[in-house]
């Protein structure tokens, strides 16, 4: 035998296991408690599942679980670096002399002042708490007090559509920053615990000599051609080639980091998914896809259910009298350490802001918990305070985004919105591909089935008819918002078109036509219209042509698109092409003046009414954004 296989094995505390992770979604599903962290009723679960069926750990399986569960962390912190939008901070990088207004102002530099004083305000917690309970290292205490969860962070401002506003990037920037520095800190820290200072410490430097090297390595490999068409040929199927490359990227790293110690490993897997974050850009969503299925679909709930497995109530018995005014204490100053910074926003946004700012980022969630469990394994944590932060990262995450949305409430009906009326498939289609762009989208439905279905997928949606003018005074449309009929009917399309044109006299209207004669009728109206004839022949044409470009835009909208910026910027009027340098992931492509269109070259002029069309990532549309759109005027170079 080639291979010599033994069922000897014992599948069921696997299986277990795995029934948990399948069960957790679909209760919080049908509860009606989809915003709750699926991670956090894994853990509760685990634990009684620990009780019930794990009281001997001391088998084979259990073992295997453990490895599985490492695993879970080890994709959990690869994941977490991937999380981090590299585009977003090199972009917040000043160009300019730093001053007073730029520190307020810049939303990086805020980032790591925000840290700075969350980490003074940490150990002066810590001093406090000693005074109550005996903590073994101050410092590493204060190190996880400072941590926050970009996994919570992220979801809460994309439901709410604030990732690209100013205030959500001042918020997403600050937790990426605390991220980073704490797993640094946590990595020389532990270290120096461990084996003390010595000149082996900066064995870790190492990490980041391979960090320049794969990433340089990997942007030189992905520009040759060669490479791209083995990447395509070998993405599908059975080869998954982009998996296995980012599956090995995670293990060079792994084992790196152990040779220079254990505790290096969170620092070694966070940094394999920054780099996997700076090289994906286009590649993003379909891989994103596959990673997340491997992580979230296997490993990373069996890390979370082994947290409750080994999670021991009894630990807590060590604080005996002291135990409630302790936790309480202990919550009440995790929300203080992020909270206070959070102030230093409030001169960029208003006071109620920045609070709801503070909270959100008080989320703690899978950092807090490994370094717990590393500061445990090194001694400088007490089981009872291991079990204390494990229930301080539950009750954080439930509370923070609820306190953040009851300080700033979320208005889908204010600002800029594309309204949809009619539920069709194509409807909630384009309402999520908005979303995923970050743009407001909500769907008018009549049917009160198609409603109710509707609701179910997370979508905004309204229960009326799109003849009805309260419902657009509700809505609080603006000149701006662009409604798109389609309720699959073409006389009720005129008819819900005409309506918006002559009673409500709204310009920005799109409508399908499917004949000649529909079409004719809505153009009268000034309706922008989709002839789905077109469209699909487009599409074919475009599938016998050039396939590989067709597939690799519509596999990766979400994180490409096009965008027309108006040139407002009084700086820009009479600038060259070539003298404005954009985001290396913009490409501008047409400029359109007076409805004329010109291919632009290095010495195009801007002229202020410009209209430019760019293709880029979202990061790169808010940096050109911000250099040619903003009537005051910014930094343009």
């Amino acid at each position: 035998m080639l291979l010599n296989i033994s069922f000897h094995f014992d599948f069921l505390p696997l299986t277990i296991v795995m029934l948990v992770a399948w069960v957790v979604p679909i209760l919080l599903t049908l509860l009606g408690l989809r915003k709750v962290p699926t991670v956090i009723v894994e853990i509760i679960f685990g634990y009684f599942i620990g009780v019930l069926f794990f009281k001997s750990h001391q088998t084979d399986s259990f073992h295997i679980l453990e490895f599985l569960a490492l695993s879970g962390f080890i994709f959990l912190m690869f994941l977490g670096g991937l999380e981090i939008d590299t585009d977003q901070i090199l972009a917040s990088f000043p160009k300019k002399k730093i001053s007073v207004k730029t520190v307020t102002k810049n939303p990086l530099i805020s980032g790591i002042l925000h840290f700075i004083l969350a980490l003074l305000i940490a150990y002066g917690s810590t001093l406090l708490l000693s005074q109550l309970i005996a903590i073994p290292h101050t410092w590493y205490f204060s190190l996880i007090m400072v941590t926050t969860s970009v996994g919570i962070v992220l979801p809460v401002l994309k439901s709410r559509g604030e990732l690209t506003t100013n205030f959500g990037q001042f918020i997403i920037i600050a937790a990426a920053v605390a991220d980073i520095l704490s797993i640094l800190l946590f990595t020389f820290t532990a270290y120096t615990i461990k084996f003390g200072f010595k000149w082996e410490l900066f064995y870790i430097l190492g990490l980041f000599v391979l960090f320049l090297l794969f990433y340089n390595l990997g942007n030189r490999i992905k520009k040759f051609p060669v490479f791209k068409r083995l990447a395509f040929t070998l993405s599908h199927a059975v080869s998954q080639i982009r998996i296995r490359g980012v599956v090995l990227l995670i293990l060079i790293f792994t084992v790196f980091s152990q040779y220079i110690g254990e505790e290096v490993v969170l620092l070694g897997a966070f940094l394999s998914g920054l780099i996997m974050s700076g090289l994906l850009h286009k590649e993003r969503s379909a891989l994103m896809i596959k990673l997340d299925g491997m992580g979230y679909g296997f490993f990373i709930p069996i890390f979370f259910i082994m947290v409750g497995v080994e999670f021991d109530p009894k630990a807590l018995t060590e604080f005996d009298s002291s135990l409630i005014s302790f936790l309480i204490l202990l919550l009440i100053l995790m929300f203080v350490i992020k909270i206070v910074p959070s102030l230093l926003w409030k001169s960029e946004f208003n006071l109620r802001k920045s609070l709801a700012g503070g909270f959100l980022m008080s989320s703690r969630l899978s950092l807090i918990i490994a370094a717990s469990a590393i500061g445990l394994d090194l001694g400088v944590i007490t089981p009872g305070i291991n079990a204390s932060f494990i229930i301080m990262a539950i009750v954080t995450c439930f509370l923070s985004p609820v306190l953040f949305n009851l300080i700033y409430p979320d208005n889908p009906f204010l600002g800029e919105k594309t309204i949809i009326i009619g539920g069709s498939s194509t409807g909630v289609l384009l309402a999520r591909r908005l979303n995923m762009h970050n743009k407001r989208a909500l769907i008018i439905e009549k049917s009160k089935k198609r409603f109710n279905e509707i609701k179910t997928k997370g979508i905004r949606v309204i229960h009326g008819d799109g003849l009805d003018k309260k419902i657009y005074d509700t809505l609080n449309l603006n000149p701006s918002d662009y409604v798109v009929v389609d309720t699959g009917n073409n006389e009720t399309n005129l008819e819900i078109s005409k309506f918006l044109k002559t009673e409500l006299e709204h310009g920005n209207i799109i409508s399908r036509a499917n004949s000649l004669s529909i079409e004719k009728k809505l153009k009268e109206y000034g309706v922008e219209t989709v002839d789905m004839t077109r469209i699909m022949a487009t599409t074919f044409e475009n599938l016998i042509f050039r396939p590989v470009t067709y597939h690799q835009l519509i596999e990766s909208f979400e994180n490409f698109s096009v965008e027309e910026i108006p040139v407002r910027n009084i700086k820009i009027d009479g600038m060259h092409v070539k003298d404005i340098h954009f985001h290396q992931d913009a490409i501008l492509m047409m400029i359109k003046r007076n409805n004329v269109f010109y291919i632009p070259h290095g010495d195009t002029v801007f002229q202020l009414g410009d209209v430019l069309h760019v293709f880029g990532t979202d990061t790169a549309l808010e940096d050109t954004r911000r250099k040619v759109s903003f009537p005051a005027g910014t930094d343009i170079t």
